[in-house]
């Protein structure tokens, strides 16, 4: 069976309570969100999300905030939560009743109609609305990462979101909001660029170029995660440890690297830990130092 489907379905399908928990044991059904299963052999993709969601909500509610980029195929659940099922969270419209459902986070919130579209048949926030709310919602890093994901994702760009916050003027979160807007760039590729440049701007250093191409022989060769090509300084993120990289990525890695000091780049490397305490001091103090012939942010 292709379907998703919940507990309430099993008799339909000929089955017992105890007959889904071995099958999940034995990797035959997998967990899609909390209370919805799918046979294992199923793609993951938006269409069965979305007939997922369709399972626990009812139809006048309103997807939102992080199961709502999920559905925009954009993950912004945190690490640690991927080894549990996340509520699905949805609100209901003001006047309307809120769900109690378990495993759905149920909420109100005004939405105008230009919020909400429909996927597969299931009601949610727009990618521009997620975004906002996320940016409101979220932790600060969490939250620029998912507003910078999404962007890219679905072609937004900070104009977009610029004037959508007049409207969020009263809404909790919004000084965070209008602050990381101001630093959005949807040429960021992952959530951990994000964090990068988060931590730059916040150390009051220039910020970098994203995604900037290296020209060799006419031919664009080596793409930089973040760049100041006027000083010949990058920063890398490095989302694998050493023990995760095959031998010809580590030796891709390598060979990069040594052409771009060999030829006048100083190369900065943030790896997975690297965002708090005495890591995130060291690499920024080196992009420090490495700027400070062409970069300050001095005013004199």
């Amino acid at each position: 069976m292709n379907e998703p489907f919940t507990r309430r379905d099993l008799p339909t399908l000929g089955l017992t309570a105890n007959d889904l928990r071995a099958a999940v044991r034995r990797g035959e059904v997998r967990v899609v969100l909390r209370g919805v299963y799918v046979c294992a052999g199923v793609a993951d993709t938006l269409e069965l999300r979305a007939r997922a969601v369709a399972k626990v909500v009812r139809p006048h509610h309103v997807i939102v905030d992080r199961t709502a980029a999920w559905l925009h195929d954009v993950d912004v659940h945190v690490y640690a939560e991927h080894d549990g099922v996340v509520p699905v969270e949805t609100c209901a419209l003001r006047g309307r009743a809120i769900t109690t459902r378990a495993g759905v986070d149920g909420r109100t919130r005004d939405l105008a109609p230009v919020d909400v579209m429909k996927l597969h048949g299931v009601r949610l926030t727009t990618p521009l609305r997620t975004a906002l709310d996320l940016g409101c919602s979220l932790r600060r890093r969490e939250a620029f990462a998912a507003m910078a994901m999404i962007a890219g994702r679905h072609g937004l760009t900070q104009r977009d979101m610029e004037r959508e916050l007049g409207r969020f003027r009263r809404r909790r979160g919004v000084i965070q909001l209008r602050e990381l807007v101001g630093l959005l760039d949807p040429r960021l590729e992952s959530q951990r660029e994000a964090w990068v440049l988060l931590a730059i701007a916040d150390a009051g250093l220039a910020l970098p170029e994203p995604q900037f191409w290296i020209v060799v022989d006419g031919v664009p060769t080596y793409r930089l995660d973040f760049a100041y090509p006027r000083s010949r300084v990058c920063v890398e993120y490095d989302g694998f440890e050493a023990h995760e990289k095959s031998i010809q990525q580590r030796d891709a890695d390598r060979r990069r690297r040594q052409w771009l000091r060999e030829h006048g780049w100083t190369v900065i490397v943030v790896r997975r830990g690297d965002f708090t305490g005495d890591a995130l001091d060291q690499w920024l103090g080196a992009l420090r130092a490495a700027l400070v012939p062409t970069y300050s942010n001095r005013r004199w």
